[in-house]
């Protein structure tokens, strides 16, 4: 009886437990374990083309457009000096003045010659010089005149001579004085243009002292600035003594070497962009010269460009220059649509509602997008935003793009 009892209670206990576990809820992840996984909803983004510049980036310097030394062209003692360190001067500025009383002088002395010679001539002390009239000059109207009278005297010796009333020395005295005076002419007259030559000269000498006076003033050459002060008031110079160091600075020409291997595509009237360091600015120029050839030292091709200067680039500056060589169409992609790993990079795009991937060579940047070298075209769409979107996971595509 007792054990009969114990096992109608085991019996019970047993379906018990089996209600409890058939009652017990399933774990969450036990729920829609066979239902599909839900489609991700992107954003696509065209590919469009982008212009892209093929460049050389070089290193080079920002020099002055010109770089004169102004000295004195005529000796003398500097009276006054109008510059000094970093003073802007303009073409034909006086920046010195030399001491001019030795000229004033030479002028007094080379004017009094001049008056001397001309009035050799007969000509007044002032005036021009002009066509001289030879026959009118008073040493070739005398010499005419003797050499008339040589003559009648010569013609009234023969008539006497065949009458028989004059003796033979007599005659050749005549015939000999003749002949004298004639030479005289010939001689008076090489005087004069002896004399007008003597003018011609004291004439330039008179000019020559006047341009003396003129360079005791020292002028600016160029336009430009003040580089170094070279002399100072009182100090004698010789004739070509440095007294200042002008540059001109706007613009400003860049010089840089292009290695014999990227020189070839470079060519007058490319664009340049210059970057100069800690200042974020970029200076546009064109390349405006190149070297006819390559130096044989350092097998690089000199290239010269100027660059406007907006007032506060400094020749002998380093710069950074980059030579646009061509510019061409490329498909591009935003940047964020490009995914990278381990060295490799790669696009999603939607086909037949999933993610596709293809892997792309990526070029340059520009902005916010990325040049594709291959394995995309112009047209095609891509994910915008990939994040881990992985290949084959079904996407829905949504508006936005």
């Amino acid at each position: 009886m007792f054990w009969t009892s114990w096992v109608a209670l085991l019996v019970v206990l047993l379906q018990c437990a089996a209600c409890d576990k058939k009652a017990a809820p399933q774990p969450e992840g036990a729920k829609g374990a066979n239902t599909a996984p839900s489609a991700k909803e992107v954003t696509l983004a065209p590919v469009t083309e982008l212009v892209v510049e093929q460049t050389i980036d070089i290193s080079g310097t920002l020099d002055a457009d010109e770089q004169v030394t102004v000295g004195a062209k005529v000796p003398g003692r500097l009276a006054s000096i109008a510059v000094d360190l970093a003073s802007p001067v303009t073409k034909d500025q006086v920046i010195a003045q030399l001491e001019t009383r030795d000229y004033e002088l030479r002028i007094e002395q080379a004017a009094a010659a001049l008056a001397q010679s001309r009035a050799q001539l007969g000509l007044p002390q002032d005036g021009p010089d002009g066509e001289l009239d030879v026959e009118g000059v008073a040493i070739v109207r005398e010499a005419l005149a003797t050499f008339k009278e040589a003559q009648a005297n010569q013609v009234r010796a023969r008539s006497l001579a065949k009458e028989g009333l004059m003796s033979g020395m007599d005659l050749d005295a005549a015939e000999a004085a003749a002949v004298r005076a004639e030479a005289a002419v010939q001689s008076a007259r090489e005087e004069v243009r002896i004399r007008k030559a003597a003018v011609r000269q004291r004439r330039s000498e008179l000019s020559m002292a006047r341009q003396q006076l003129a360079d005791a003033a020292v002028r600016s050459p160029i336009d430009g600035v003040v580089q170094v002060r070279r002399a100072s008031v009182g100090q004698f110079l010789a004739a070509g003594a440095p007294i200042a160091d002008i540059v001109r600075i706007d613009p400003l020409r860049l010089r840089v070497a292009i290695p014999e291997t990227e020189a070839a595509g470079v060519r007058a009237g490319q664009q340049v962009r210059v970057t100069v360091p800690g200042d974020s600015a970029v200076y546009a120029g064109t390349v405006a010269r190149l070297a006819p050839a390559i130096d044989p030292q350092s097998r690089t091709l000199l290239v010269e460009s100027d660059i406007k200067n907006p007032g506060h680039l400094r020749p002998g500056s380093l710069v950074t220059a980059q030579i646009v060589v061509t510019s061409k169409p490329a498909p591009s992609v935003p940047a964020t649509a490009v995914v990278r790993f381990a060295g490799l990079a790669k696009v999603i795009t939607v086909e037949d509602g999933k993610a596709k991937e293809k892997q792309v060579v990526t070029g340059k940047t520009a902005g916010d997008r990325v040049e594709i070298v291959s394995g995309l075209a112009a047209g095609e769409s891509v994910v915008a935003r990939p994040g881990s979107l992985q290949q084959g996971q079904p996407v829905r595509v949504v508006e936005g793009s």
